[in-house]
């Protein structure tokens, strides 16, 4: 492998692990449609601090990480009859 292509790898790489950094992150709009709450709910749950968010400058954005363990904290299950 000579320099050029070790150069245009190595940007490659570095290109895969930049998108893979933001992978899973939601706007409030695309994070309540997957919660199917309206995206109201979604900023109030934000506010209260039950949903973490990410503030990248003046924009928020959810984890997808973030929203799977939200669902699984309030999942239940029910008891069969007797």
């Amino acid at each position: 492998m000579d320099d050029t292509e070790s150069e245009r790898t190595g940007m490659q790489n570095n290109s895969e692990n930049k998108a893979n950094s933001t992978d899973g992150l939601l706007t409030a709009e695309e994070t309540a449609k997957l919660l199917t709450v309206s995206p109201r709910t979604v900023w109030a749950l934000t506010k209260t601090g039950e949903l973490p968010a990410i503030r990248i400058g003046r924009s928020v954005r959810y984890s997808r990480q973030d929203i799977d363990a939200f669902i699984a904290a309030r999942r239940t299950t029910t008891r069969k009859a007797d």
